[in-house]
């Protein structure tokens, strides 16, 4: 009798018997088969995507373009110009990923951004600092690694990869996702004509960038690297990532000034052009200027957002170094306090550091080379010593020229 009644075990949800099974786990006076276990995996997936979408739909409120530029202000100096471009284009792209087709059959297309500007105005940091406020996927890619498809390098798909890295495989949290490309302007083209050879690292890369920008659906290997036909691929559509390109285009202020009939250096050749800012040439920056440097009028078609990033005085380097939340002074005093120091610095510090860093002309990068040399033999030393209370290291004028002129950043100078 007991064996009859064992034979009818079957599951408590869908009924199957346990020859319908592969397996049937048995809890307290009830037995759950595989398919069911399934079943409500795939259910909670569902549910999960659904909290997600509400979450960024709930965050698009909450994001005005007004809020989004007040926190990029928090972390950094001045770009107000380039701060509402991707306040406003961030805001839209949230605004997009809620949108609903009307009967109208009105579309609201997404507007990817490229940013022009000098090495150290704050192109990443930009990036990097709106990606804090996010609710969507976000990563930073190089465009330095990519190769056209077949050759040594990464090929565009690994911008993707990334991305899905980000949102942890979540492939439709991965497709409402923001992707900043870093030094875009080092795969343009190596000549103004286009080329008739294989330009694998500049006009190639490009090429296979463009159904990307625009939107398409591209077959991603999960784990990055080459594709190849045993691979398990990942589909992900790009119609709905917001895509930010940055580059400095070094020596485009020449095309610049060409076009305004004026010179980067010198007189200006007419009198008409007496409103021209020569120290900032990028802020007059034209699709024409970005075909002349090197990139293809397809892909500038697909980057409809040109903004542009001031040159740092120096004036804007000093509240570099002191004011943001996340300054470098304020990391020097975080860092010493973990071990019972107060640092202080004094004002003359602030001045003969920016000093240095405008004979540099590394932008704010330059700030943290001469910092650290200053501060090397300090972070050195003081780990190593007790502290029993709270002791005081006062850096004066003479303690960071001294240490500043023992080190070799001195060669960083530009010539």
């Amino acid at each position: 009798m007991a064996k009859s009644k064992e034979k009818e075990v079957a599951c408590s949800f869908c009924g199957r018997a346990r020859k319908d099974t592969m397996l049937l786990i048995n809890g307290d006076g009830v037995y759950i088969c595989d398919k069911c276990i399934t079943q409500a995996n795939e259910l909670l997936a569902e549910a999960t995507g659904v909290e997600k979408s509400k979450a960024i739909e709930g965050a698009l409120k909450l994001l005005k373009p007004v809020d989004i530029k007040k926190h990029l202000d928090e972390y950094v100096i001045g770009q107000d110009e380039a701060k509402r471009v991707l306040s406003v284009a961030v805001y839209n792209h949230y605004k997009r990923l809620s949108q609903k087709v009307d009967e109208d059959g009105v579309e609201i297309e997404k507007s990817n951004i490229i940013m022009v500007g000098q090495t150290g105005t704050g192109k990443t940091l930009l990036a990097k600092t709106i990606a804090k406020i996010l609710n969507v996927p976000f990563s930073i890619v190089d465009a330095t690694v990519l190769t056209e498809a077949g050759y040594v390098g990464e090929d565009v798909e690994s911008i993707l990869t990334r991305l899905l890295q980000a949102a942890d495989y979540d492939v439709a949290a991965a497709e409402r996702g923001i992707v900043y490309i870093d030094e875009i302007d080092k795969i343009a083209r190596k000549s103004g004509n286009p080329s008739i050879t294989r330009d694998v690292s500049g006009e190639g890369v490009q090429q296979a960038l463009l159904k990307i920008l625009e939107g398409t659906s591209v077959n991603v290997p999960p784990q990055g690297g080459r594709k190849h036909p045993d691979q398990k691929m990942i589909a992900v559509n790009t119609a709905n990532i917001l895509f930010i390109c940055g580059g400095a285009f070094d020596g485009i202020e020449k095309r610049i000034a060409k076009r305004l009939r004026t010179t980067t250096v010198g007189y200006k050749m007419s009198s008409s052009d007496s409103d021209i800012d020569l120290e900032n040439l990028h802020k007059y920056i034209t699709p024409q200027d970005l075909k002349a440097f090197g990139l293809i009028p397809e892909l500038i078609g697909r980057l409809p957002a040109i903004t542009f990033l001031n040159p740092l005085d120096r004036d804007t380097l000093l509240s570099i170094l002191t004011e943001p939340k996340n300054s470098l002074i304020k990391q020097y005093v975080k860092l010493f306090a973990y071990e019972n120091v107060k640092l202080e610095f004094d004002k003359e510090v602030f001045e003969f550091i920016v000093d240095k860093a405008m004979e540099f002309k590394l932008g704010a990068r330059g700030l943290r080379a001469i910092c650290e040399a200053i501060m090397l033999d300090a972070m050195f030393e003081v780990p190593s010593q007790k502290h029993k209370a709270e002791e005081t290291l006062r850096i004066t004028l003479d303690y960071a020229q001294d240490k500043f002129q023992k080190s070799d950043v001195d060669k960083l100078r530009a010539a």
